[in-house]
């Protein structure tokens, strides 16, 4: 009996062993399913999240989006105009091209509508082309509310919204339209300078609508990589599917954004469950490998935050860092100044001519040209300087300097680099660059002062030439007020504009030196600061857009002066904002009448700025007042980025040669090459020449020789009195058969 007992002890071993073995095999292996299933949902559930996160954020950007893109428009003095004004052709055809068919064109949308102030349509452009009235009612419902949240806004003048990106109250919400989940964003349709008076709460409205279905959703599962990515009224209340709530402002649910979610965990669990149930012996090296798997993905999140976390501090066109992430780069640099610590230099840069470029080649191209332009200037900077860009064409540098001659260097050479020509389409293109300095702990030692300091030696840089750099001095200041004292007193000057004086400086025949026609300049005698010379108020004029009433001033005077004299033409310059102006022509007519002035003898002057505006209001004038037969000259021809071919696509009568050339002759930098092409050029296009700022004999002798027309300078005259003119050609009064042959 006890060796039956020993045997089945001894049988019951062996059991005890397979058994504890294979419940132990089986919980190992049971426990690292349940190990494994838990990691993949944790994964899957990251990865859900992650994509509503993504699903929501491109909502929220499109919603913003929508809202910029209205304000391309709406914020606009000749919007404002526009809509208020008389409905003709012309005005229908404005708004068209500007607030509805280019928002959808341009920007995507799927609908705009203008309304009233009584909240009536007077413009709606639905399914690809301009619909009536009615087509408002499809979105009525979801408008309603929202143009009384946004009057609401507008009569109390809140301006909380506001920033340096938002540029006017708006409302934005979701709704349906027509069967489809929509962005309806509202904007004001107000002055971008402030100049048009507008009673709040009486605007204007436009109101754009972007779909959220169909193209968005496709784009956006192409995009991100959404499978099965649908719109439902509805929420599936489906597991195997995720979704996204579109709520409104008021919290009503309009639908859900519903997709199959992409489940990492559960992908992989199932490509490895046959060699988990075939070879459990390959357990721990495939758990392993899950594990640097999961390691892997790891490192892909990780690597995604940073890239997050570096757009949310970096400009997106040019990697520099954006205007936050400098403001805190300073904050820490300015932190040891207080006691003597590290030298500090701030710079503020901004490009000179660079609009002209976009004007000129498109936004695309300016686009190119910062890039080139902050990888030129990148090349130069130490490795201890911080490079921002704030926003367009304006960066800022913060640089920790031993000596201010590094800083001054510095400058120089950025400037040096900048004024090289960038290649656009197979041409030279040229701009430069402007840049203020200031230096803590000597002007400052906080970031708002030494910022403002900069600021203002950047304005300071500009208003002395642009290209240039300047370091803030304590006059700067002074001459900030300075120019504020100046626009006001240009402001009254201008309710009684006697302050003016309208001079004229006359233009020769270069072949027999008689008087051919006279140039009208205006001065200004201020009752404290004595003469002021145009150079120092008009900019100011043109910035605060005096400039029109002054040009109107000028024109009316120098009308009535050249109504009494016997001279082919009196040409009178009219700044780049006078030709965008769309009444500009029609205010000329107004003063040949009244003046009785000749249309033939008046010759207006065009920059080349203003000559390759594509504005067609600048277009219009032009066109219209060479038909009434007004001549139009071409200004300081060959220093913008005009080119010779331009001539041959619009019409001209005269062409000025830039005083830049005319100076240069004798100085071997083959200006009298230029000035013989620009000659030949208008002989073979059937157009006067005249030469400015001729000073010498031997300049005198030169453009003779090669044919320009007419010649203009200190050699032969200043500028004059009418008076003095009246005396000059006192002779020719009264000769009839001669006046006739001059105006000829």
């Amino acid at each position: 009996m006890a060796e039956r007992a020993f045997r089945r002890k001894t049988d019951i071993f062996p059991l005890k062993v397979v058994v504890l073995a294979v419940l132990g095999t089986v919980a190992f292996v049971f426990g690292s399913y349940l190990f494994l299933t838990w990691s993949t949902r944790v994964i899957d559930a990251q990865s859900i999240e992650r994509q509503t996160k993504i699903v929501e954020h491109v909502i929220g950007q499109m919603r913003l989006r929508v809202a910029h893109d209205q304000e391309s428009s709406t914020v606009w003095d000749e919007a404002v105009e526009t809509v208020k004004g008389p409905r003709d052709e012309k005005s229908a055809r404005w708004i068209d091209d500007n607030l509805g068919s280019w928002m959808v064109s341009y920007f995507g949308h799927d609908a705009a509508f203008v309304l009233n102030p009584l909240d009536e349509p007077i413009y709606a452009f639905v399914d690809g082309k301009i619909a009536g009235p009615e087509s408002y009612d499809a979105v009525r419902i979801a408008a309603e509310p929202m143009l009384k949240e946004l009057r609401d806004k507008l009569r109390a003048g809140d301006t909380s919204e506001i920033s340096e990106r938002i540029l006017s109250p708006g409302v934005t919400d979701f709704s349906f339209v027509e069967g489809h989940p929509a962005i309806v964003s509202l904007k004001p349709i107000i002055s971008d300078t402030g100049e048009v008076e507008q009673t709040p709460g009486e605007e204007y409205v436009h109101i754009a609508v972007k779909n959220l279905d169909s193209d968005f959703l496709q784009e956006l599962a192409v995009e991100y990589g959404f499978h099965e990515l649908y719109f439902s009224a509805t929420s599936t209340k489906n597991p195997e599917k995720a979704e996204l709530p579109l709520v409104t402002a008021k919290g009503n649910t309009v639908g859900y954004f519903v997709w199959k979610p992409y489940g990492p965990g559960s992908a992989f669990l199932a490509s490895i469950m046959p060699a988990l149930v075939s070879f459990l012996v390959f357990l721990v090296f495939i758990v392993t490998t899950f594990i640097a798997i999961l390691y892997r993905r790891l490192l892909v999140n990780r690597a995604q935050e940073e890239r997050i976390r570096y757009l949310a501090s970096h400009d997106a066109l040019t990697g520099l860092l954006n205007r936050s992430s400098f403001e805190r780069h300073l904050d820490t640099a300015l932190s040891g100044t207080d006691d003597g610590g590290a030298k500090v230099a701030v710079i503020y840069l901004d490009l000179d001519r660079f609009k002209q470029i976009n004007d000129t080649f498109g936004h695309s191209a300016g686009d190119e040209v910062i890039r080139e332009a902050v990888g030129r200037i990148n090349a130069l900077l130490p490795p201890t300087a911080h490079f921002c860009r704030i926003g367009g064409d304006e960066f800022n540098i913060l640089m920790p300097f031993a000596e201010v001659s590094d800083v001054e260097k510095l400058c120089a050479a950025i400037i040096a680099v900048v004024v090289e020509p960038f290649v656009i389409e197979g041409q030279n293109a040229f701009i430069g660059i402007s840049m203020g300095v200031a230096y803590s702990p000597t002007h400052g030692t906080n970031r708002s002062e030494l910022t403002r300091k900069a600021d203002v030696a950047l304005y300071n840089a500009k208003a002395s030439g642009r290209g240039r750099f300047t370091v803030f001095g304590p006059h700067m200041d002074v001459i900030v007020r300075e120019r504020a004292e100046i626009e006001r007193d240009l402001r009254q000057a201008l309710e009684n504009p006697n302050q003016f004086t309208v001079l004229y400086q006359p233009k020769y025949l270069s072949q027999t030196g008689e008087v051919q026609s006279v140039e009208a300049l205006v001065r200004w005698h201020h009752p404290t600061r004595g003469l002021l010379s145009p150079v120092f108020f008009i900019p100011i004029a043109e910035e605060t857009g005096l400039i029109k009433e002054l040009g109107r001033h000028v024109l009316e005077e120098a009308c009535k002066a050249g109504a009494t004299w016997p001279v082919a033409n009196v040409a009178v310059n009219v700044s780049p904002i006078q030709w965008r102006d769309p009444h500009f022509a029609k205010e000329v007519i107004e003063i040949l009448k009244t003046t009785g002035f000749e249309p033939r003898k008046l010759e207006l002057e065009i920059t080349e700025t203003a000559w390759m505006d594509d504005s067609a209001h600048c277009a219009a004038n032009i066109r219209t007042l060479r038909d009434i037969g007004v001549g139009i000259a071409l200004d300081d021809f060959g220093t913008g980025f005009s080119t010779f071919g331009r001539l041959h696509e619009t019409e001209v009568d005269h062409i000025k040669i830039d005083r830049m050339f005319v100076e240069g002759l004798g100085k071997s930098r083959g200006d009298e090459a230029i000035i013989q092409a620009i000659v030949e050029l208008a002989r073979a296009k059937g157009l006067k020449t005249t030469a400015e700022g001729v000073q010498t004999v031997e300049q005198s002798d030169f453009l003779k020789a090669v044919g320009c027309d007419e010649l203009q300078g200190f050699l032969f005259s200043e500028p004059v009195s009418r008076e003095a003119i009246d005396t000059l050609l006192e002779p020719r009064m009264g000769k009839g058969s001669e006046r006739e042959e001059l105006t000829e």
